[in-house]
């Protein structure tokens, strides 16, 4: 009776070759569910407070708008406008690239859809003439110029999809709560931080209507949040850090 020897160096060989096609098979799984479902994103900024704070790490559902060229990683050229398209509502928070260099990510709520037209007076939001329903609900620390104030938060009321969700408003005599009225072209949002007075939105010309083509999907789920006080180089500073209160939250 004859037993199969099997060299080490075979064996060795093997085992790399199992290795590297392991890892080939787990980047195209995580590119292929990049690209088609779920794209994870981080707050750089305090633009959306009090819906999300800076390190807030969230998913965005690349298939809630269907899918763009900005669906992609890289953004290649592939195709114009999108596949299998469907509108956002209003009141969706939306990751979309910006206009003017269709690279840079940022993250706003969707206000007006095309023919509406939006207008701001004295902080209120005003939608084909008719003014978003605000009431106070509670206060929010902020930073404003490098001091902590109490700022109001106030719930504002989308209409259409009857949409509830909470802003800032610092002041009403902001450069941007005294507006004209923007009409709101076909195949385009507009788009605003909830953080009303301190967001570049679609209220400036640096944003300005957003494409629908530009539109990389939904902010669906909050998944982790970490304040400022953590340190990479101070271990015990990763838990106390951590805010539990938001982790594995949906959005609205």
């Amino acid at each position: 009776m004859h037993e199969r020897v099997v060299s080490s160096s075979v064996r060795k060989s093997g085992g790399l070759k199992d290795t590297v096609r392991t890892f080939v098979y787990a980047v195209a799984i995580a590119l292929f569910v990049r690209t088609f479902f779920y794209e994870p994103f981080n707050i750089p900024s305090g633009s959306m407070k009090p819906t999300l704070l800076v390190g807030d790490y969230l998913f965005v559902s690349k298939f809630s708008y269907g899918y763009s060229r900005y669906s992609i990683p890289f953004s290649p050229d592939l195709f114009d406008g999108r596949i299998l398209s469907s509108l956002p509502d209003r009141g969706d928070i939306v990751v979309f690239k910006l206009p003017s260099d269709n690279s840079t990510d940022y993250i706003k709520r969707v206000v007006g859809l095309p023919g509406d037209q939006v207008q701001v007076i004295e902080g209120l939001v005003y939608i084909n003439g008719e003014a978003v329903p605000q009431k106070p609900v509670g206060t929010f620390g902020e930073d404003v110029d490098g001091q902590k104030l109490t700022v109001p938060m106030l719930e504002e009321r989308l209409p259409g999809e009857d949409h509830v969700h909470d802003v800032l408003d610092i002041t009403s005599l902001g450069r941007l709560d005294n507006t004209g009225v923007y009409s709101v072209p076909e195949d385009h949002v507009f788009v605003m931080g909830d953080n009303r007075d301190n967001s570049l939105d679609s209220r400036t010309d640096h944003v300005g209507f957003v494409p629908l083509e530009n539109l990389v999907g939904r902010a669906d789920f909050l998944l982790f949040s970490i304040d400022e006080t953590w340190s990479f180089w101070q271990p015990w500073t990763w838990v106390t850090a951590i805010r539990f209160n938001r982790l594995f939250r949906p959005l609205s």
